[in-house]
């Protein structure tokens, strides 16, 4: 069965970014996948300390909510992350997780280890802006070279501009239907 993992990045519970995530998550389900989804801003987890410590074990030493995250974002075989724009860029929950993905990183490239085994891994961003001139490049960008770090293919975003007030998703029925759609091929693609 594929593992499809949504990662919620929005401090705003039940947000727009959310929101959008949610029915993704739902066309994944729709298509028999078992669906798993994480809210960063209900963890309890600190951001990467530089430390080094994983240089040589590849494994974080800081021990708190993001040791249960590592084991997901290695199990799934479909990853969906969501974040709303904040100065054109990630949340600073959704960078948090990132940054601490170093040890992916030191494990992969100084390490030589293998994240697991090499089946093929697919994911999608998808995200809102409260401005009317939101920029999303930033933030695609910096999801694209996580992936990569992840060993995940990137197969696109779903983005939109000048959606702010909580609940203001749901006058975008389109954006709705083509994140439940994405979901739906994403799963596809891997049976």
């Amino acid at each position: 069965m594929v593992l499809v993992l949504g990662i919620s990045g929005s401090p705003r519970k039940n947000g727009n970014t959310e929101t959008l995530l949610d029915h993704a998550l739902e066309g994944a389900k729709a298509e028999g996948a078992e669906v798993v989804k994480i809210s960063i801003n209900e963890l309890e987890m600190k951001g990467c300390q530089e430390c080094g410590g994983c240089h040589d074990t590849g494994e974080c030493v800081v021990n708190d909510d993001m040791q249960e995250v590592y084991l997901l974002l290695e199990r799934a075989d479909v990853v969906l992350v969501a974040s709303p724009i904040f100065f054109s860029g990630l949340s600073s929950q959704m960078k948090m997780v990132i940054d601490r993905c170093q040890c992916i990183w030191a494990r992969k490239y100084r390490l030589h280890r293998p994240l697991g085994d090499t089946k093929r891994r697919v994911g999608a961003f998808l995200s809102v802006g409260g401005m009317k001139r939101s920029n999303f490049s930033n933030a695609i960008s910096v999801i694209k070279v996580w992936f990569i770090n992840l060993d995940i293919e990137y197969m696109g975003e779903i983005t939109h501009p000048a959606i702010d007030e909580k609940g203001a998703i749901l006058d975008h029925p389109d954006l709705l239907r083509n994140a439940r759609e994405l979901g739906m091929e994403l799963v596809r693609i891997l049976d």
